[in-house]
């Protein structure tokens, strides 16, 4: 016997929910990893919280065309000051490198200036002017590093290339142009070790400059279904606007068409968006725009990125080529499934509400952004909770439980006024007793996100009773 008051705690009977995150980007593209400082291994996904740690993991380039993933880190941190990204590089510079023959590169203050595609790794040979001489070592003679699009070789005080006027120079340099189509969408297999080696689950996918590209799409809308075989994303596909594709609001509707872009799980741009000498596609900034949204709403992608400002002065084709859109063919752009920018108010703003799949999909769930982000973010968190409750004893204190601390959730996204209304039930019809004996719970969530205001209308009358109570009273 044990004499006096003791005290035990047991566990709660409310979970708490793991709340999946919102308006995280998977980008997959190409980086200058040469010039990183801590080179992250290619194909492999990298979590990125700031411009400086990108820099540090990737490289930075302003030349975008090679490497594509320099667009996404200029947007989302200068531009939209949204964090995380999670990025994957596809450009491996162990193989995607041609050699560069010696020869006699004049010296400027002791430096000599390689193109940022140099890689400076044991192909760099740096001899006496002519190539016959000596041969210089690093670390005793010259040092190397880089220094915004350039590898800098610089000669070292006391050094036997110190007073150089030209060295002779041999080097690796990265062959950007050899990654092609495959290769991107092969990348976006790493979306799967988001959540095992990073812990997040990512719910937007992008891939600037690429996904405009069929083979690219169709991978991003495969993982934007199915993540983990379990989790739902948005793919951002980029109409192309180049000489090859969409140069016309009506054009652009027949590529979508003809590229088979119509999925609820796929949002369609075009063209491309330009911010003083620096363009980007628009599923770029779109992404930002909506990671910026969704912060401001504490993480919950309720709100439609649609009428708030994109990060440009103007709006462009691939050559440059600036567009601009009246209000009626904007929105025959949005009657099609595709969302533009909009010059109309003084502001340029991103313009429609719809996925890939309108028209030809008209279920609400599907159609609408922030309609179908909720019904995927409150999946994703139901899944994320309750992955702890799996294979436990099935008891009504179990099931209780799950239906409880959903119930709860859902009631407080409805306070918070994220949902109209919701709930969670076990309905009998779709429990029969052969599943529950096989240990198969189903349970029904009811939910209803808000619908972006798409259309107010004001009906102007004249009311003569007015001028009685102005004029006789």
């Amino acid at each position: 016997m044990n004499h006096g008051v003791y005290v035990s705690q047991q566990a709660t009977s409310v979970s708490t929910p793991v709340v999946a995150e919102s308006g995280v980007p998977f980008v997959v593209g190409l980086a200058p990893v040469q010039a990183a400082d801590k080179p992250a291994a290619p194909g492999t996904p990298v979590l990125c919280t700031s411009w400086a740690e990108a820099v540090e993991k990737l490289g930075y380039s302003d030349d975008w065309a090679a490497y594509t993933l320099c667009e996404f880190m200029y947007s989302h941190f200068k531009l939209f000051a949204c964090q995380p990204v999670i990025f994957c590089n596809v450009l491996d510079i162990a193989t995607a490198k041609t050699e560069v023959p010696a020869s006699d590169i004049a010296v400027t203050d002791h430096k000599v200036k390689l193109p940022i595609a140099a890689i400076d790794d044991e192909g760099l040979v740096v001899k006496e002017q002519g190539g016959s001489g000596a041969t210089y070592k690093k670390g005793s003679d010259y040092s190397t590093y880089y220094d915004g699009e350039f590898l800098v070789i610089e000669a070292i005080q006391d050094g036997g290339a110190y007073a150089a006027s030209k060295l002779n120079v041999a080097y690796n340099k990265v062959t950007p142009d050899s990654v092609d189509d495959a290769a991107v969408a092969t990348g976006m297999e790493s979306i799967e070790l988001c959540l095992t080696t990073l812990g997040v689950v990512p719910d937007l996918i992008c891939a600037p400059g690429y996904s405009q590209q069929a083979t690219v799409a169709a991978a991003m809308t495969a993982k934007a279904g199915n993540i983990n075989g379990l989790f739902r994303a948005k793919a951002l596909i980029d109409i192309d606007s180049g000489s090859s594709g969409a140069t016309s609001y009506t054009a652009a509707i027949t590529k979508k068409n003809t590229a088979n872009i119509a999925d609820e799980d796929e949002v369609a741009l075009w063209p491309m968006l330009k911010l003083g000498d620096h363009k980007f596609h628009m599923s770029t900034q779109l992404a930002g725009l909506i990671a910026q949204v969704d912060s401001g709403n504490g993480g919950c992608p309720y709100e439609s990125p649609s009428n708030k400002n994109f990060q440009c002065d103007a709006m462009v084709l691939e050559d440059g080529t600036e567009v601009n859109l009246t209000l009626a063919q904007a929105n025959i752009l949005n009657d099609n499934g595709i969302l533009t920018a909009l010059n109309f108010m003084g502001n340029w703003l991103a313009w429609g509400n719809y996925t890939a799949c309108y028209p030809a999909n008209t279920d609400v769930k599907d159609y609408l952004i922030p309609v179908s982000r909720m019904f995927g973010w409150v999946g994703n968190t139901l899944i994320r909770t309750f992955w702890s409750k799996l294979d436990r004893p099935m008891t009504s204190r179990l099931i209780d439980t799950v239906l409880d601390s959903a119930n709860i959730w859902l009631n407080g996204l409805v306070g918070m006024g994220y949902l109209l209304g919701a709930r969670v039930e076990m309905l009998e019809s779709e429990n029969p007793l052969t599943n529950l004996m096989a240990g198969i719970i189903k349970l029904h969530v009811y939910m209803t996100p808000p619908s972006p205001a798409q259309e107010i209308d004001f009906a102007l009358e004249y009311d003569a009773s007015y001028v009685t109570s102005a004029l006789q009273g």
